[in-house]
C-alpha cells in the first residue's frame, strides 16, 4: 500500500496544474444572475485560483469554503485556512463574524452548500469545458458497469478517465484520494486536470451520498445510467421512498442530457417514468416492454454471450467474460451508456469484436481467486447483491455445495442484517457468519442479528442449511477453505477489494482475497496469480 498524504497534498493532485484566477466580484454577478442572494464584505477584486472545502487542504490562493457541518461550522477553523495562503472566504450568516473578523474577504450567501458545485465549475472552469461524463448510480452494479464502460471507451480509442469506489485515475495516471466520493470542488479540480491530461471522456459512480450533499453540483452528465434500487442506506435515508428520490436526482434533464435506465423491477420502471432527461429503457427479460431488451443469453466459460435488441432492428452481438447473470445487465448497461453517447452502432460493434471491452477484471467484484474449490471474493454487502452473488456461483455438478462467509457493517442499517442471514440461508449450504467492518459498534451483536436471521429461515423454511459463527474474519475464511472439497463453491462476500478492516476506530489490515488465498495454499489448494493492489475507500451507494 502506498503511503497516506496528508490532505494537503491529496488536495494538490485533484487540481488543475494550470490555475485560471476568477474575482469575488465575479462570482458575485454570476450569483445575482441566477437569483441567489448574496454579497461581498470587503475587496471584491480579490482573486481566487482554486475552492477548498477542509481547512487542513487549503491551497494558497483558495476560497475557502466556511460551510455549516454535522457537529461544526466551517467558520471555526477558517484561521487555519488563513495560514495556509486562503484568498478569501465563503460562508452564510452564522459564519460571518468569524470568517470577517480575520481581515479576508468574505462572499456571504443565504445557503453555502446549494452554491458550492456551481462556483467550483467558475473557478475551474468546467461550465465551459469538461469531459464528456458518464454516470452510474444505483445499489448495486454502478463499479463493474464504469469500469466497463471505461473498457469500453478506450477500444473506441478515446482517453478515458475513472472516478470511482476503487480508484481515481486520468488516462493513465492514478490519483490518489482519501475521499470515496470527492466534494463538489475536488470534483470540478478534478475534471479541469483531466482536461489537461488530454481526457475525451470520463465514467463516474455517483452515489445517494454525493447527491445529498451536493457533491456533484455543477458537473452536467452526457449520459446517466441506473443499474437497480434494493436495501441500502437506509440510515442515511430513512425509507426506500427516499433513497429512490435521492438517485432521481441524477436524471433530471438540469443534470443529465440522456439517461439509460434498467427497469427489471418497479423501481427501475418508475425512475424511467419520473426522470425528465431523454431516456432509452433496458430490460433483461425480451418479454418486457423496454427500447432495448437482452435476449438469446448463453454461458460461455464463466461467462455469457448475447444479443442487445433495440429500435429500428439494431442487434448488438455482446459477451463478457465475468461470471452472474446481473454482470450480463451490467454489460448491457455498459454498451448502452456508449451507445446513447452518439457512437455509430456499427463502429461499437467492430469495437466490442476487436477488444473484447466487456471482460476486465475489477478488484473484489465476482474476483476469482481459485478454480478448485471455485474461490471467489465479491463486494455484496446487501441482501439483493449477497442473493445475485450466491445464485450466480452455485454449481450443477451434483454433490457440490456452496459455503459463504459473510457478516454485516456496524453504524450502518442494522434492518439488513437478519435479512443477509436469511438470504445467506435460502442459497447457501455452509453460512459462516463473521464480522465485516465493525467500526465503533461491538461486534457480537452484529454477527448475533446475522445469525439468528440466518437460523430463523431454516427453521421456517425446513432447511438443512448448516449455520457457524466464527471470528476473526482471517479465521472464518480459513475454517471456509478447511471445509470445502474440490467440487464446492466458497464465496467470501460483504468487503471485496477493501484492504482495512475497521475495529474500534482502528483500521486492521485485512484483505479477504490473500486470507483466501493463504488458506487455499495451506490445504494444498492451488489458486491463481496473486491478486492486484487496491484501495480502501468508505462504501457509498
Amino acid at each position: 500500500m502506498p503511503e497516506a498524504l496528508t490532505p494537503r497534498a491529496a488536495e494538490a493532485l485533484l487540481r488543475p496544474l494550470d490555475n485560471s484566477a476568477t474575482t469575488l466580484t465575479a462570482m458575485l454577478e454570476y450569483l445575482h444572475e441566477t437569483g441567489r442572494g448574496a454579497n461581498i464584505i470587503g475587496d471584491g477584486g480579490a482573486t481566487v485560483t482554486g475552492i477548498c472545502l477542509d481547512s487542513r487542504a487549503v491551497q494558497p490562493g483558495d476560497l475557502y469554503v466556511a460551510a455549516p457541518g454535522a457537529r461544526f461550522h466551517g467558520a471555526q477553523f477558517a484561521q487555519a485556512a488563513l495560514q495556509a495562503g486562503a484568498a478569501a472566504i465563503l460562508t452564510d450568516i452564522e459564519g460571518e463574524a468569524a470568517a470577517s473578523a480575520l481581515g479576508l474577504p468574505v462572499l456571504l450567501v443565504d445557503q453555502v452548500r446549494e452554491v458550492i458545485g456551481e462556483l467550483s465549475a467558475l473557478v475551474y472552469g468546467t461550465d465551459e469545458a469538461c469531459p464528456e461524463l458518464f454516470g452510474l448510480t444505483g445499489t448495486n452494479g454502478k463499479t463493474t458497469t464504469s469500469y466497463m464502460i471505461r473498457s469500453v471507451l478506450r477500444a473506441l480509442g478515446r482517453e478515458t478517465g475513472l472516478v470511482g469506489t476503487i480508484e481515481i485515475a486520468a488516462g493513465q495516471t492514478p490519483i490518489p484520494s482519501i475521499l470515496t466520493t470527492p466534494e463538489a470542488p475536488q470534483l470540478h479540480g478534478l475534471m479541469a486536470r483531466m482536461r489537461e491530461l488530454g481526457v475525451a471522456a470520463a465514467t463516474m459512480e455517483v452515489s445517494s451520498h454525493s447527491l445529498s450533499y451536493r457533491r456533484v453540483d455543477g458537473l452536467r452528465f452526457a449520459v446517466s445510467g441506473f443499474t437497480n434500487l434494493t436495501q441500502d442506506h437506509l440510515d442515511l435515508h430513512g425509507s426506500m421512498q427516499e433513497y429512490f428520490d435521492t438517485k432521481a436526482l441524477l436524471f433530471d434533464l438540469e443534470r443529465s442530457d440522456r439517461a439509460v435506465i434498467t427497469v427489471d423491477d418497479a423501481w427501475g420502471r418508475k425512475m424511467a417514468a419520473q426522470a425528465t432527461a431523454e431516456v432509452w429503457t433496458l430490460a433483461s427479460d425480451p418479454a418486457t416492454d423496454a427500447d432495448w431488451v437482452i435476449d438469446n443469453v448463453v454461458p460461455a466459460g464463466l461467462g455469457h454471450r448475447f444479443q442487445l435488441r433495440g429500435p429500428e432492428e439494431i442487434v448488438l452481438e455482446l459477451g463478457t467474460g465475468l461470471p452472474g447473470d446481473f454482470n450480463v445487465s451490467n454489460a448491457a448497461l455498459a454498451v448502452l451508456m456508449v451507445l446513447a453517447s452518439g457512437v455509430d452502432p456499427d463502429r461499437l460493434q467492430e469495437a466490442l469484436n476487436e477488444a473484447n471491452p466487456l471482460t476486465v477484471e475489477v478488484p473484489g467484484r465476482m474476483q476469482v481467486i481459485a478454480e478448485a474449490p471455485a474461490s471467489i471474493v465479491d463486494f455484496a454487502h446487501n441482501p439483493d447483491a449477497l442473493a445475485r452473488a450466491l445464485a450466480s456461483v452455485r454449481s450443477a455438478e451434483p454433490g457440490s455445495r456452496v459455503i459463504v462467509v459473510f457478516g454485516a457493517t456496524g453504524e450502518r442499517d442494522a434492518t439488513k442484517r437478519p435479512i443477509m442471514g436469511a438470504v445467506a440461508a435460502r442459497h447457501a449450504d455452509v453460512v459462516i457468519v463473521t464480522d465485516d467492518d465493525p467500526h465503533s459498534e461491538d461486534p457480537a451483536p452484529i454477527r448475533a442479528a446475522v445469525a439468528a436471521g440466518a437460523r430463523a429461515e431454516i427453521q421456517a423454511q425446513g432447511l438443512r442449511t448448516e449455520v457457524r459463527e466464527i471470528h476473526p474474519r482471517a479465521a472464518a475464511i480459513a475454517a471456509a477453505v478447511a471445509l470445502a472439497g474440490e467440487r464446492d463453491t466458497i464465496l467470501v462476500a460483504g468487503r471485496g477489494h477493501e484492504v482495512f478492516q475497521e475495529v474500534m476506530g482502528e483500521n486492521l489490515e485485512l484483505d479477504d482475497r490473500e486470507e483466501l488465498r493463504r488458506a487455499l495454499l495451506a490445504h494444498g489448494f492451488s489458486p491463481l496469480s496473486a491478486v492486484s493492489d487496491s484501495f480502501d475507500p468508505t462504501d457509498e451507494g
